[in-house]
Order: structure tokens, then sequence, then C-alpha cells
């Protein structure tokens, strides 16, 4: 009797929980903006993961002949840039860094961001005063200012880049995670695992962690669009992506001279970067809905 106990205990909440997640990808389906916010992303993600194979210009060669030619060009749908390079080839193939430099620092802050505020929110005491205290003290600057001084003393570069924007992004995400398990800790089912003698680290790892997880995605997601951001910041600077190489920020810092002569062709990137940002911004929105129970 007592296993067949233990058994229902275990399968009634995975049954609950995957009920759940299917109601929640059901919210997100019938929300037309997330929907079209998200293949507007897949087409752009797409478009730049095959670059190569779409039969594009070479994104590098340019021509002093062809410099600053308007949009509808033949030949050159989006114009070309100041050395005379494909536009068009330019921000697909600068897609590939843009996305990267603004989506894996979230994804790295994510993770060490989570590990740390479960451990902050569940073990508490002296643990929980060192990490929170730490993570206050990057508040005390802005995340721009903090991402120029850690981009500035270690260099510019891509990989240094993804480094400062990656401790930018930890402290918020640790401080959100920290407070969802505080919330948590002390439930009923977390109670039963303690009583039942499973170590801190078992815990954590199978029953806090997938309750916690969702409002802490979220919000990461909505880090992104302000990763992106950031990054191209960066990159204008001349703190992040190096010349030839096609990056959305750098090519609005290379066009800038070009913005009397051409500034519909100048503002291009800017339009993918800001494109980017509120797609990622609306899809956040759009998953929070769709994640509130009281909905």
């Amino acid at each position: 009797m007592s296993a067949m106990t233990d058994t229902a205990l275990q399968v009634a909440p995975a049954t609950k929980a995957r009920g759940y997640w299917a109601t929640v990808g059901r919210r997100i389906a019938r929300d037309k903006v997330s929907m079209v916010c998200a293949f507007i992303l897949a087409l752009i993600f797409l478009s730049a993961v095959f670059a190569p194979w779409l039969g594009l210009a070479d994104p590098y060669q340019g021509s002093m002949i062809r410099r600053l030619r308007h949009i509808g060009t033949p030949n050159y749908p989006l114009g070309t840039d100041e050395l005379g390079r494909d536009m068009l080839a330019r921000l697909i193939y600068g897609g590939r860094l843009s996305l990267l430099v603004g989506i894996l620092p979230v994804i790295l802050a994510f993770m060490i961001g989570t590990s740390l505020g479960l451990a902050a929110g569940y073990v508490g005491g002296k643990l929980n005063t060192v990490i929170m205290r730490t993570i206050d003290v990057f508040y005390a600057f802005p995340s721009v200012l903090l991402a120029i001084a850690i981009s500035g003393a270690l260099g510019a570069g891509i990989v240094n880049s993804i480094v400062s924007l990656t401790i930018v992004f930890v402290p918020p995400i640790t401080r959100v995670a920290e407070s969802v398990t505080t919330g948590v800790r002390n439930m009923d089912f977390v109670e039963a695992a303690r009583a039942s003698g499973a170590g801190a680290f078992t815990i954590m790892r199978v029953h806090m962690l997938g309750n916690v997880l969702g409002p802490i995605f979220v919000y990461a997601t909505g880090l992104i669009s302000v990763s992106m951001i950031l990054a191209a910041g960066l990159s204008f600077l001349g703190l992040g992506t190096k010349p030839p190489e096609p990056e959305w920020g750098l090519m609005l810092n290379t066009l800038r001279t070009a913005i009397y002569v051409n500034p519909w062709v100048a503002a291009l990137p800017g339009a993918m970067i800001f494109a980017v940002s509120i797609c990622f911004n609306l899809l956040s929105d759009g998953m929070r809905s769709a994640m509130d129970i009281r909905n």
C-alpha cells in the first residue's frame, strides 16, 4: 500500500506539470503578437545561420565605384555601404555576430545567476548574505557604464564583449532567482522532501528547480533585447567587434558619416537592432502572460 502511495505521489506532480506547460503552450499559440514575433526572430536566425547557402554577395568585397547606392538599386536591393559592400549580405551575415553577442551572455548569466540565486534562496543565512551583498555591489553602477568599463579593461573583441555582458546580467538574474526561491522553499512539497531525508542539493535540483525556472526564464528572455542594444553599443564605441566583420552595431558606427548622404541605408542596421529587440520584448511579455496562472 505504501509503495502504491509513493508511486501516485510521484506521478501526480509530473502529470500536473505536463498539463501546465501544455496549457502555457496553447496560450502562447493563441497570442498572435507572440507568434508573429517568434516567426520574425526565427526567420532572422535561420537566415543568419544559412547565409552561405542563400547565394548572397560577398559581404567583405567592396568597390568605391558603387559606394552608397540607394535602396532598390538593381542587384543591390538594400543598397551598398560606404565601401561599396552589399548591405543585404552584410545585414544577414551581421546577424550571426549580433545574435551571438546578444543571446550568449544572457544564456551564460541565466545559468550562473540561477545557480547562485537558488543556493542563496534555499540555504539562506551567511551564504545568502555573502551572495546577495556581492550582487548589490554591481547595482551601484548603471549597466551601460559597467559594460563599457569591463570591456575597456579587458580590451576590444567578441569574447571580451560576451564576458562583460555576462557579468552585467548575472546580478539581476540572481536577484530574481533568489526572490522566487525564497517564496518556494517553505512550501509543503519541499518540507516533505526534507522530511524524507533528501539532501539540500537533491531538493534544489529535483524539487525546486522546476518550480522556479519558469519565471527566471521569462525574465532572462526579456534581457535579450537589452543585451542586443548593449552589444551593439559596445561595437559602436569600438569595444566589440572589429572591422571588417559585419555586425549591426559596428555597421552603425561606420555608416554614421554617410547619414547625410544616404540616410535610409545608414539606418538599416539600427532598424535590425530595433526589430530584434522589440520582438524579444513582446515575446517575453507573451510568455509572461501565458505563464500567469491567474489568467
